[in-house]
């Protein structure tokens, strides 16, 4: 299913977002930055695509994710866990990274820095009852599931 998303490019530095394979969920996003930046361990930075978009109506979200290949190799994550690009927010996508690694790492200009996914909004209409259905596992919180998959 393909959905009209238009871009605008609000920097000169912007790399147009793409998929890396035909099974790709996400559209990279490329850093739009002028000289390399160095994200020294423990620190937060935000990081400029250089792109806005204009999603078709508020049926629609752009999600923000972390590329795995620079969290597992270089612990390089969102600060804010996933990034939420509302149907009416038309500004510059930028992305807040958090070094969690043992070492600095340094992020080049037009290289790959987070992945962009599209997806249908649903809206809640909140009703209050008295009680829930209950379910086979009820109020258990974390971990009561099961022992982690070595059943």
């Amino acid at each position: 299913m393909e959905i009209r998303v238009e871009i605008q490019y609000v920097n000169d530095r912007a790399k147009k977002p793409f998929y890396a394979t035909p099974g790709s969920a996400g559209m990279d996003l490329s850093a739009a930055v002028e000289t390399p930046v160095v994200l020294k361990k423990g620190e937060l930075a935000l990081i400029p695509t250089g792109i806005a978009i204009g999603l078709p109506d508020e049926t629609c979200v752009a999600y923000i994710y972390a590329r795995s290949g620079l969290g597992i190799k270089h612990g390089i994550c969102l600060s804010n866990g996933v990034g939420v690009i509302d149907s009416d927010y038309r500004g510059e996508i930028k992305v807040g990274l958090v070094n969690l690694g043992p070492a600095d790492y340094v992020i080049e200009p037009g290289e790959r820095i987070a992945q962009m996914v599209f997806a249908p909004v649903l809206r809640a209409n909140l009703t209050a009852v008295e009680s829930l259905e209950e379910t086979g596992r009820g109020s258990g919180g974390f971990g009561s599931t099961g022992r982690g998959g070595r059943d």
